[in-house]
């Protein structure tokens, strides 16, 4: 009986197979993110969602009866991808007037945020830290073809952090019921108490975390922050002692997720590693303190990822790179006013550890956007540019942060393979995109210039491709929120 009936399975795959509508792209240089050379005058097969054939047009034939697309001197890449985004955007949940109105509308505020991001060139996406449960619904409808949108896989919270509001606020017993409804729907069982619990507790809480559905975990190795008295602060303060690192990451291997770690300090880096966790988000801000040779060793030999999120560059400090001029030692750590940070990026860079486009990017709230921009990088008494500080716009945070890695003496391929091939690599989906290949998800996007040429061509996308299935990029986001023209330009009374 079993065999019968996975027999009539085969059938009827093939069956579909069959039927589903070949698409043949003709004519562009495929740039394949695997890193050698283009693929000049290339063809692209796509039968149903997947790439069948790749190559050039002397190897590869046109099937009778397909569409073709002709994309003469065009340029195709896999479909661009964030590892580290936040659909419910921060830093907009950290303030109670967003919360109080978006309540009930994160899981539209989300489809928007996912909708932009395709329309964009991102075809996949990962939320590292936002609610769970409207993440999750999102992501579901996204991937049952209810709804358009950005590939999405999910987190949650980041474990071990108080999510939103970080102390109690003497506000009236109201507002104090809103603020631990908002905090448990962020923390679910793994906010700031799994602190205080042993190894194996932790490590249970954790498989009660994965078995809710969340896609991979990040957790809180330290604090965000000065080290105030707060929940979150504590920034060169580790938060969970070797032992309950490696219970977590033990919990999370087992049911077949990564893990990932928010950290701070160059000793949180390498307990991190220790510990045995796959990736890390801003792996080169580490402050005051120097991360060693030893730790970037490691990384090496662990094919361990790095997430970027970092800022464009004054003209000093492009020089600063360019003479190599850097404080070179470990003896200025904890010192005040001295930070590694580029000194860290460019040792990886030279060291070969792979980097990831990561910029905790997502919709901004335009009442947010109203108020101060976060100080950046820039030459004394410059503007600060509201373009390039960290929590910016998805879709165009990653232009900015790829242009920040040219300035760092990344390659264009480098930085290519650090938005697409590496981001699946971490994930551990290259078996599913990444890259163009035949029996991977046609996620395409086409240029109308060289980006090995120039990186900055990347913002030059004039078709996306999801799945095999243009996008029609002007007609997104659906049914806008904070985009839309009301939120943009409130009035008295909002409507949304």
């Amino acid at each position: 009986m079993k065999r019968c009936l996975f027999k009539l399975v085969i059938v009827f795959a093939l069956a579909c197979l069959a039927n589903a509508q070949t698409v043949v792209l003709t004519g562009a240089t495929i740039i394949d993110g695997n890193g050698g050379p283009p693929i000049h005058d290339g063809v692209v097969v796509i039968q149903g969602k997947r790439i069948v054939a790749v190559g050039p047009k002397s190897s590869v034939s046109v099937p009778g009866g397909a569409q073709e697309i002709k994309l003469n001197n065009k340029f195709i890449l896999p479909g661009l991808m964030d590892a580290n985004v936040h659909l419910i955007p921060w830093p907009s949940w950290s303030y109670i007037e967003f919360l109080a109105r978006y309540e009930n509308k994160f899981d539209a505020i989300i489809e928007e945020a996912a909708q932009v991001a395709l329309k964009r060139g991102f075809t996949t996406v990962f939320d590292s830290m936002g609610p769970l449960d409207p993440l999750m619904r999102v992501r579901d409808r996204i991937a049952n073809g209810e709804i358009e949108g950005s590939r999405m896989f999910v987190a949650g919270d980041i474990v071990g952090f108080r999510a939103v509001f970080t102390t109690a606020e003497s506000m009236r017993a109201a507002s104090q019921t809103f603020q631990k409804r908002i905090n448990a729907m962020f923390e679910k069982n793994v906010g700031p108490d799994l602190c205080w619990k042993t190894p194996a507790q932790v490590g249970e809480e954790m498989r009660k975390y994965v078995a809710l559905g969340v896609d991979f975990v990040k957790y809180g190795a330290t604090g965000d922050g000065a080290p105030t008295n707060s929940e979150v602060g504590q920034d060169a303060v580790l938060r969970f002692t070797p032992e309950q690192q490696r219970a977590m990451v033990e919990a999370v291997h087992q049911a077949g997720k990564i893990i990932q770690a928010h950290q701070t300090s160059a000793e949180a880096l390498r307990s991190v590693l220790d510990a045995g966790v796959d990736m890390t988000q801003h792996c080169s801000f580490t402050g005051p303190s120097r991360i060693p040779d030893a730790t970037i060793k490691l990384m090496l030999e662990r094919k361990f990822y790095c997430g970027t999120q970092w800022l464009t560059l004054s003209p000093a400090e492009e020089q600063q790179v360019r003479d190599r001029k850097f404080i070179g030692s470990d003896a200025d750590n904890g010192k005040d006013n001295v930070d590694y940070s580029l000194e860290n990026e460019i040792r990886m860079i030279k060291a070969g550890v792979p980097m990831l486009v990561s910029t905790d990017a997502g919709l901004i709230d335009p009442d947010v956007a109203k108020g101060p921009v976060p100080q950046v990088s820039q030459e004394a008494g410059a503007a600060p540019d509201p373009s390039v500080f960290i929590g910016s716009e998805i879709g165009v945070a990653e232009f900015t942060l790829m242009h920040a890695m040219r300035q760092r003496g990344m390659t264009p391929m480098a930085i290519i393979q650090a938005v697409t091939k590496n981001i699946a690599a971490a994930y551990h989906k290259l078996d599913q995109f990444g890259t163009i290949e035949p029996g991977k998800f046609a996620d395409l996007v086409v240029m109308d210039a060289d980006p090995l040429q120039d990186i900055e061509n990347m913002r030059k996308i004039s078709m996306v491709m999801k799945e095999g299935k243009t996008v029609e990029v002007d007609k997104l986001p659906r049914d806008p929120v904070l985009t839309s023209p009301e939120a943009m330009d409130a009035g008295r009374i909002r409507t949304k």
